[in-house]
């Protein structure tokens, strides 16, 4: 962690990381705390996200945010930012997978309208609800965690896979609506990351992210922090509605 808090300095900086209670949420926090930033973390993992910001010290607080109900991803934005004093950065994180697994035919409507909403409508809603925030910034950032899957069309992973597409489609847009505000919107797109949410992935699918990989070598969480922490910098400021994939080599976009 120390090596990705010299990479980018984030001193002062005021970041909202959604789904932080765990995995690559966790990760990003705690190298946003290594590089200078004060961080709230939101999740619906309470007792998890609660000892992760009492681990982590008194720059990190933590917050309840159910990212299908809009009421309170609107309440838990506005209280990220009045806690921070201000809001210069949103990393969309939460998501949830729900159709590992499973052919397309075998999905339910309900698994599907529900990744829909946590993985589409939550990030949608969760920047709404930060844009005045953001504006008032002066140097607003927002970073999109999408993922590889969308790249290559993962099979028996329909719906996930849709979402985190619809994330990458989404983030262009918000980039064009966002930029005259001076807030600038990115995604990253992981590859296969051990972490708790990919503890359910057969051997066979790492084993083909292992072998596809120009790197070959599984993929960590921190393999992922520097690259969020340089697009919520103020290095980044003229670079937005880009897609960067952060997977070793498996999809060369």
């Amino acid at each position: 962690m120390n090596a990705t808090a010299n990479v980018v300095a984030m001193s002062g900086r005021r970041v909202l990381v959604t789904g932080g209670a765990r995995g690559l949420g966790a990760a990003f926090a705690q190298a946003l705390v290594q590089a200078g930033a004060r961080v709230v973390i939101t999740d619906i993992l309470h007792e998890q996200g609660q000892a992760l910001a009492l681990s982590l010290g008194s720059a990190v607080h933590y917050l309840p945010m159910d990212m299908v109900d809009p009421s309170a991803v609107r309440s838990s934005v506005d209280q990220a930012a009045q806690w921070l004093g201000g809001l210069d950065g949103l990393v969309n994180n939460a998501a949830i997978t729900n159709s590992g697994g499973k052919d397309m035919q075998d999905i339910d409507l309900a698994t599907w309208d529900q990744v829909m909403a946590v993985n589409v409508r939550g990030p949608w809603l969760a920047t709404v609800a930060a844009h005045p925030h953001l504006k008032a910034s002066g140097s607003g950032r927002v970073v999109n965690i999408a993922s590889d899957t969308a790249l290559w069309g993962a099979p028996r992973l329909m719906a996930y896979v849709a979402s985190k597409g619809a994330v990458i489609s989404m983030t262009r847009s918000m980039a064009r609506e966002l930029g005259p505000d001076g807030i600038t919107v990115n995604a990253i797109a992981p590859g296969l990351t051990l972490v708790e949410a990919t503890a359910y992935i057969p051997q066979h699918r790492h084993d083909l992210y292992m072998q596809g990989r120009a790197l070959q070598r599984p993929q960590v969480p921190e393999d992922l922090t520097a690259a969020v922490l340089f697009l919520l910098s103020p290095a980044s400021g003229f670079i937005t509605g880009q897609l960067l994939p952060v997977n070793g080599g498996f999809v060369m976009h």
